[in-house]
């Protein structure tokens, strides 16, 4: 076996609706997921309709180049296909990069409270991770910085941080990614880009050609709610590009996949009403923490990180009342629970077995 195997870890997600129901004995129609940061109000009508259509055709392989995506998605940032690697789940894009670039003497530097994949593909390539200690639950990048060697091959920034919410400004990261030698590569995971009212435009950067070092990490899963047929991509220098193409397996974007992100591109109405849905559940739950004397740590994603004491409790309790949302243990934040923004009726009743776990909790 291989050796980096021993002590790698095994990611965890959410814990599924099915699986809380046949545990605690509890209706599935009766449970409110608000664990992964999915989109509540689903996929697009537009998306579902394109993959009803795509299913008849499931005997065949799919196109492995997705052109029709790739054109598509390449005219909505205003590039080239060039610039564009699709994957599995921009999770597939973090294999990639290690493949392409890690190696038993590279190292990797991440944040602490980084998302927990990019430890666990450092690791599965042999190469030494960095942790950079947090500031205020966000990516010190002063300090990331300085942990540059020459052994330093990646860079991985989460903007917004998966799990804390965290988001860096405009003008702090592109000073950061002035400052990063070219040799290094950043790996920005822009999961969430879309919930944030002003990123920096880094797609416009990467066409020009003056970020060669720079690869962006984005998915169809959250915003498209396209969460369940795993489809992400990747943005960056054309070269760059070429060799991750080599890399990837053939087919990974399955039919269904293409045709339903295809039609979700289209439908501009159902991620704008998911950004205003996104907005109001963000400050309900923030009044509430606020009233009910809870730290917790401002989110510019789809997700609020709140302190509960201990939180594996809570999580459990709230599992008991058909409410999954995730322990934070695992990120090194024991206290904390990680709530998914919900629809207004699952974010009032997320907020009212919270209430109800805490006083028994008190008592």
């Amino acid at each position: 076996m291989n050796p980096s195997l021993k002590a790698l870890p095994v990611y965890l997600p959410g814990r599924p609706i099915e699986e809380v129901a046949r545990e605690l004995g509890l209706a599935p129609e009766s449970i409110i997921k608000l664990a992964s940061n999915e989109n509540p109000l689903g996929p697009s009508r537009l998306a579902v309709a394109a993959m009803r259509n795509a299913l008849a055709r499931v005997n065949l392989y799919p196109d492995g180049s997705a052109f029709y995506l790739k054109q598509k998605l390449a005219a909505k940032l205003g590039m080239t296909p060039g610039h564009l690697v699709l994957s599995n789940g921009s999770n597939e894009i973090l294999e990639l990069l290690g493949h392409a670039l890690l190696s038993p003497e590279a190292e990797v530097v991440v944040s602490q409270y980084c998302f927990a994949v990019y430890p666990i593909v450092t690791a599965l390539f042999g190469a030494k991770l960095i942790t950079v200690p947090a500031r205020n639950h966000g990516h010190d990048l002063e300090a990331m910085l300085t942990a540059i060697t020459s052994n330093t091959q990646i860079l991985f920034v989460a903007n917004p941080n998966n799990p804390t919410g965290t988001a860096v400004s405009r003008d702090v990261l592109g000073s950061f990614l002035d400052r990063v030698p070219s040799g290094v590569l950043v790996a920005l995971d822009e999961a969430y880009v879309e919930f944030l009212v002003e990123p920096l435009d880094l797609v416009r950067e990467i066409k020009n050609g003056s970020r060669p070092n720079l690869i962006l990490m984005r998915t169809f899963s959250k915003i498209y709610g396209l969460a369940g047929v795993r489809l992400g991509y990747g943005v960056g220098n054309p070269d760059f590009i070429s060799e991750l193409e080599k890399i990837r397996q053939p087919f990974n974007i399955n039919a269904v996949a293409q045709a339903g992100a295809l039609a979700a591109l289209d439908d501009t109405a159902h991620a704008d009403r998911t950004r205003r849905v996104t907005s109001r559940g963000l400050k309900l739950y923030a009044r509430t923490f606020r009233k009910l004397g809870l730290e917790f740590v401002p989110s510019s994603a789809n997700f609020i990180l709140v302190r509960v004491g201990d939180g594996q409790r809570v999580f459990e309790a709230l599992q008991k009342q058909g409410v999954i949302v995730r322990p934070m243990a695992s990120y090194q934040l024991p206290e904390w629970i990680r709530i998914s923004m919900g629809t207004p009726k699952q974010n009032r009743r997320c907020l009212d077995a919270l209430k109800g776990a805490l006083e028994k909790a008190a008592a």
